[in-house]
C-alpha cells in the first residue's frame, strides 16, 4: 500500500536527492530539465505553498511529486510555467495520476501536461519536439527537403533583415538580469495584446526566472538566454531550461514591429545550431499550435491534461454542467469548459489571495464564451 509524507523541498535529504537523480537517469520520460531536483529546489524557495509529496511503499521510497497549494486546489510545483509535470520514479513504480490525487487529498489536482501513468483521467495532449540524431545540418536538410517554400523564405527574411538594420549578430548562454527584464517586458505587452492573463503580474513567476538563471554548478542543469540584434537592434530572445541533452524552449519574445522578418524563428534555427554543437540533441518547443513548429518538429510526445476532483457533489455538478452546455449543440460544453479551465488554470496559479485570483475569472470566462459561441 503506497502512503504519502508531505515535506518541504528544503527538507530532502542529501540520500533523497541522490535517488532522484537516479531515477531520473533511469526513465527516459523524465528527460525534461522540469524534473530535475534542481528545478523543484529553485522553484519551491519561490512558489508560494510549495511542497514535495515523498511516495512510500513498504518502507521504500517509490516517488517524489513536487506540487503547490492554492486554497483546495493541488498543481504542480511552478505552474503556470511548468510545461512538464508528473510522479518523479523508476519506470514502472510510484503512483498515476489518479492514485496521487488520491493520496494528496486536494479538493481538486490539475494538471496540463502530466508524464506518465494518467489512470484513464482527463483527456491527451501532444507536445512536440526537434531530435537531431545525426546533427543540425542532417536536419535542416531533411526539413528544407520537405518543406523547401518555408525555409527558403526563412533565408529571404534573413536577408532582409540584415539589408534592413544591418550584419545579424546571434549571442547564447547569456544570463543577464537586464536582458530577462526586457524579455519579461515583451512577454507582458504580448499578453496584453493578446488578451491572455498577464503570468508576470503576480511578481513571483519573474522572479523564479532569474533565480533559475543564477544556478551554478549544478552538473548539465541550467537556464539561459538567447538573442539575435540586428546591427544595433535587439530583435528576439529567447529563455529555456536545459539539461541531460534535452534543450526547452520556454519564453521567446521578438520585437512585433519585425515580424514580417520572423526573428524569433532565425534565432530559434541558430540556437539549435549552436546547441546541437554543444551537444544537445532534442529541442523541445512544448504545445503546438503556433504554425511554426509543424515544419521544425519531427518528434512528439503524448501527456495528459486533466482536473481531478475530490468525488462528492463537485464533480458531479461538474459534469452537470457541461452536459447542459453541450445541449447548446456541436459538443460546445465540453470545449467551453476546456477553455475557461486552462484560463482559469493559470489565474488560479499565479495568483496567491482569493481576491486576485477571482479578479481575472470573470474576463476569463467572457472572453472563452464570446470566442466560442461568436459566428463563424
Amino acid at each position: 500500500m503506497v502512503q504519502v509524507e508531505l515535506i518541504r523541498a528544503d527538507a530532502l535529504t542529501d540520500a533523497d536527492v541522490a535517488r532522484w537523480r537516479e531515477m531520473v537517469a533511469a526513465n527516459p520520460a523524465l528527460v525534461s530539465p522540469y524534473f530535475r531536483p534542481e528545478f523543484t529546489q529553485v522553484a519551491a524557495a519561490i512558489s508560494p505553498e510549495a511542497a514535495v509529496a515523498v511516495f512510500h511503499e513498504a518502507g521504500e521510497v517509490v516517488g517524489y511529486f513536487p506540487h503547490q497549494r492554492r486554497g483546495g486546489a493541488l498543481q504542480p510545483l511552478a505552474a503556470p510555467m511548468n510545461d512538464y509535470h508528473g510522479v518523479i520514479a523508476y519506470p514502472g513504480r510510484g503512483p498515476g495520476l489518479g492514485e496521487a490525487a488520491r493520496l494528496l487529498n486536494g479538493a481538486r489536482l490539475n494538471v496540463g501536461s502530466w508524464v506518465g501513468p494518467a489512470d484513464g483521467l482527463g483527456q491527451g495532449r501532444t507536445t512536440c519536439q526537434v531530435t537531431m540524431s545525426d546533427g543540425y545540418d542532417a536536419w535542416y536538410a531533411e526539413r528544407r527537403r520537405e518543406f523547401g517554400k518555408y525555409f527558403k523564405d526563412k533565408e529571404r527574411a534573413r536577408r532582409s533583415l540584415e539589408t534592413d538594420l544591418g550584419p545579424i549578430r546571434v549571442e547564447h548562454k547569456l544570463r543577464d538580469p537586464v536582458l530577462l527584464d526586457h524579455l519579461i517586458q515583451l512577454k507582458r505587452d504580448q499578453y496584453r495584446r493578446t488578451g491572455r492573463h498577464d503570468v508576470f503580474a503576480c511578481g513571483w513567476t519573474a522572479e523564479l526566472l532569474h533565480a533559475l538563471m543564477e544556478v551554478r554548478g549544478q552538473g548539465d542543469f541550467g537556464a539561459s538566454m538567447a538573442a539575435l540584434w540586428a546591427g544595433d537592434s535587439l530583435c528576439a530572445i529567447e529563455y529555456s531550461l536545459h539539461a541531460r541533452g534535452c534543450y526547452h524552449f520556454w519564453f521567446p519574445a521578438y520585437v512585433p514591429e519585425l515580424a514580417r522578418c520572423s526573428p524569433g524563428i532565425l534565432l530559434s534555427l541558430d540556437t539549435m545550431r549552436r546547441g546541437a554543437e554543444d551537444g544537445y540533441d532534442e529541442f523541445d518547443f512544448g504545445f503546438g499550435g503556433e504554425s511554426y513548429k509543424k515544419y521544425f518538429c519531427n518528434a512528439e510526445r503524448q501527456v495528459s491534461e486533466a482536473v481531478v476532483l475530490r468525488p462528492g457533489l463537485g464533480a458531479r455538478l461538474s459534469q452537470s454542467a457541461v452536459g447542459v452546455l453541450n445541449l447548446a449543440g456541436n459538443g460546445r460544453g465540453e470545449r467551453l469548459r476546456t477553455s475557461v479551465r486552462r484560463r482559469w488554470a493559470a489565474i488560479e496559479a499565479c495568483e496567491v489571495t482569493p481576491a486576485d485570483r477571482l479578479k481575472g475569472a470573470a474576463h476569463a470566462a467572457r472572453t472563452a464564451l464570446t470566442r466560442r459561441f461568436s459566428p463563424a
